[in-house]
């Protein structure tokens, strides 16, 4: 087996407090609920509006219905046979 098949598979932001809090890039790229290599290149689409997010003050945010919206904005349909 090689070290992808063996890691544990990403969590779902879908318990009903969890509809409250607002996550860091970091946590969100820590529990792989987008599809981005590190919290910098999530930053940087965020700075170009590239990805759906909130700017608390100033700090990137975001909400499990961000990560929902943003997941459903990037899914590839299938093509239609």
């Amino acid at each position: 087996m090689t070290a992808k098949a063996t890691a544990a598979p990403p969590t779902t932001p879908d318990r009903p407090e969890d509809e409250l809090r607002r996550y860091s890039p970091e946590e969100v790229i820590a529990n792989r609920w987008l599809p981005y290599k590190s919290a910098r290149v999530l930053k940087e689409k965020c700075y170009r509006r590239q990805v759906i997010h909130h700017n608390d003050g100033g700090r990137i945010s975001f909400t499990a219905e961000d990560i929902r919206r943003e997941n459903e904005r990037t899914a590839v349909l299938p093509a239609a046979a």
